[in-house]
Order: C-alpha cells, then structure tokens, then sequence
C-alpha cells in the first residue's frame, strides 16, 4: 500500500486513516478496542482515527459491544454501505460488463450486453460501453453511492501502469489507449477531479479477486502463492507470489494462451506457432467437435454460452465434446508444467470459463502436472501443486475490476471521498 505523505506526520496519519478502514472492511463489524487491537494501536490512538471516519460516512455504528473490561462499551463499527463504490468493467470478445460493489463488498448493481467486438474498433466500443457505465452510475446515485474508481479488464497485454492496450489479438487492437474513449462517461458539470482510471489484464484482475474473495462458503481462500488460469476464447493467467501479483518488467507476465506446446502445430494470431490457446481455447475446442466459431457465435451469443453447451453436451455424454476437453486439459498441463517447475506454485487455480469446464479438463491436467513436474508440491501427492477451481468462475475479472477501482479508498480514505458529484473519468 502507497499512502502519500511517506513517513511525514501527514503520511503517518494517512496510512493509519487505511488500516482502520481497511480492517473493519475485511473483519467488521468491530468494537474500537478490537480494531486497536488488530493494528496495533493504542485505544486513545485509534479513536480520532474512527471518529474521522464516522464523519466522512466511510464508516458507521452501531449497537454496542462488549469489552470484556471495565468502562463504556464502544458501537461496534462497520463499513457504511452509502458513499464510496468501486466501478469494474470488462471487455469481453463478444460481451460487454459493469457492476459495482460498495465498501462492504457487495454487488450494488450491474449490467452486461453481448456485443460483437472482435475486430471492431475501440471507439465504438467504448462509446457502448460509456453508456452501460452511465446506467450503473445512475443506479448508485439513486442509493446514494457515487463511483470512486473505474477498473477496466481487457484480454490482451496492457502497459504497465498505463491505460494502453499494448496488444490484444482476439479483439484485433494495438496500441489503443482506452482513456480517451471514456472521458465523457460519468462527465460532471462542476468540473470536478478525474475518476481514476485503471486498464488491466482480465486474468490478473481474476486472480485479484480469488485473493479478496475466493474463500466463502465453508472453503478457504487461495494461498498466498498461486497460478490463476482463465480462459474463454483466449486463455491467460496470473502468476501471484506471496500475496502480490508479478507483472513483469513491461507488465506482461502471464500469457500463458501463447506458451508453445507443440511447435510445429497451428500458427496462432500472435504470430507463433503451436500455442496453448490452439489447442485448449474455446475456438479450437468447438473445431474439435465439428462446429465453426463463428456460426456457434451466432447460433449461442452472449458470455458463456458457447462454454455453456459444451459443458451441456460433455454432461449429456457426448464422447467428441468429451474428448475435445480431455485433449484441451491435457495441453493446459503440458503448458503449466513450465511454469509451476519454473515458479513452484502452492496451487493452480482455475477461473472464467474453465471453471465451468473442469469435471472434465481437470482429470487430464492433472495427469499431464503429475508427469510432468519435477517436485511434488505437498506430501503425498504424486506430483505438481495442488489444482483448484475458483467458485468465481467467469465473473472473476469483473469483480476483480469492481474491486481493484476501490483501493484510491482503501489507500488514501479521506483523500478520495472529496468529491461530492459523480466525477468524469481520466488517468490515474
């Protein structure tokens, strides 16, 4: 966390201002003492700390909580569910999506439309995508929410710690900086601050959120060192190690879809041959089986739908569609086998639309791992790290989004909560 200021008693104050938040967001609602103790505060430490929030309306309280101790009892604290919201966007080939979460991490509202991207220019679709952008921010005016930050997820390299689309081959676009596209999506008329604008690698935005919300429902959350995999039509992943993602020198780290698996095989749209993506896309699977992308596009439009009924067809005992997915799991275990003997990974998650996939591309990847990998990464297993399937399946790189656009609050709270309109979008 970067918290302006450094070591100043400003930036002290600030960064103190974040772990309070940032604490009561995760593990409220909590008594004053209870968040002391967990920052490692002094009681008389932390109360100017959460009476500044109280005033901002970052947090709220409520009820009383016992101290176990002597004195008044404190309300218990939680994250208040108006102000602030994270924005998140995604780009998809043949989709478009926002949503929106709150402080306290729930979905306030989201919309998605299919939409034929593939080779269309990025002025068009960001124009379609502003105007999904202004519904949502409608919707969090109307309960008394305002967007604190745009997170935007895209299958393709992005530059590191810009808003440029270095490449992206399914969607057919190079150098395309997305900042200028949404510059009028929430417009104010104040003339306010800029809404911070992140553009991000869908499969990092994925592993983000398997970081903040892959635990829930009885199951625990991902180890801090991991291999996040997505996939639709093309396939990408995450590398996190120790609870960080690695980037990469230009912030490619990554492309899992064009590791070369068999060398002499296809030629591939990044201009290699024989890449994963060949071989375990959503593209190369519905050939397998018989059926052109592009009438199956037509035929089942929307997210997930073609995954959909591959996955129906798989359950209904289709031996083509069955096979097509043992061959596509296998060539992903062939692929991650480098990068789990090069990086040893505690675990490989499998997110988007793999996860819809796995009862029958998991048997094989995990043959091919256990082949394959040098060292077994837990005792008693025959070999590779441990294989899970993330329960966010294809909505991970728009939740991911949602929440990435929430760390200006999270970092800085006070800072980011000055606005009072709805500002326009910009750079970060």
């Amino acid at each position: 966390m970067t918290v302006p200021g450094g070591d100043t008693q400003h930036g002290i104050r600030r960064r103190n201002l974040a772990r309070v938040l940032r604490t009561v967001a995760a593990q409220g609602p909590l008594s004053r003492p209870a968040v002391a103790a967990r920052i490692g505060l002094t009681r008389a430490g932390v109360a100017p700390l959460v009476d500044e929030l109280l005033r901002a309306g970052l947090l709220v309280e409520a009820g009383r909580a016992a101290t176990g101790g002597r004195g008044r009892p404190g309300g218990e604290l939680a994250v208040s569910d108006r102000g602030p919201a994270g924005l998140g966007a995604e780009i998809g080939v043949d989709h478009l999506a926002v949503c929106a979460v709150d402080l306290r991490g729930r979905v306030r509202a989201r919309v998605a439309a299919g939409a034929a991207n593939r080779h269309s220019a990025p002025g068009p679709v960001l124009r379609r995508l502003s105007a999904l952008l202004g519904e949502v921010t409608d919707a969090l005016a109307a309960e008394g929410l305002r967007p604190a930050g745009l997170a935007v997820a895209v299958p393709g390299l992005v530059a590191r710690g810009a808003t440029t689309v270095v490449h992206a081959p399914n969607l057919g676009w190079r150098a395309a900086d997305l900042a200028p596209g949404l510059a009028g999506a929430t417009a104010p008329r104040d003339g306010s601050p800029a809404l911070p604008l992140t553009v991000e690698n869908e499969a990092n935005l994925g592993a983000l959120a398997e970081l903040r919300l892959g635990g829930g429902d009885g199951r625990p959350g991902p180890p801090p060192d991991f291999v996040h995999v997505s996939a639709e039509i093309g396939i990408g992943a995450a590398v996190v190690v120790d609870g960080q993602l690695l980037r990469g020198t230009r912030g490619f780290a990554g492309e899992l879809g064009h590791v070369p698996v068999y060398p002499d095989g296809p030629a591939c749209g990044c201009g290699g041959r024989g890449c994963l993506e060949q071989y375990a896309g959503e593209e190369a699977v519905l050939r397998a089986v018989g059926l052109v992308p592009g009438r199956a596009a037509a035929a089942h439009p929307g997210p997930g739908a073609r995954i959909g009924l591959l996955a129906r067809r798989a359950a209904d005992g289709d031996t083509a569609v069955v096979r097509a997915l043992h061959a596509a799991g296998a060539a992903l275990g062939i692929a991650l086998a480098g990068a789990v003997n090069l990086l040893d990974p505690r675990a490989v998650v499998l997110g988007g639309a793999l996860a819809g996939l796995a009862p029958w591309v998991l048997p094989s990847l995990e043959r091919e791992l256990a082949l394959r990998t040098a060292v077994a990464a837990d005792p008693g297993r025959a070999g590779g790290p441990l294989v899970t399937v993330s329960r966010l399946g294809a909505d991970g790189p728009l939740l991911g989004a949602a929440h990435a656009a929430l760390q200006t609050v999270l970092d800085d709270p006070l800072h980011s909560c000055a606005p009072a309109h709805p500002p326009r979008i910009g750079t970060r």
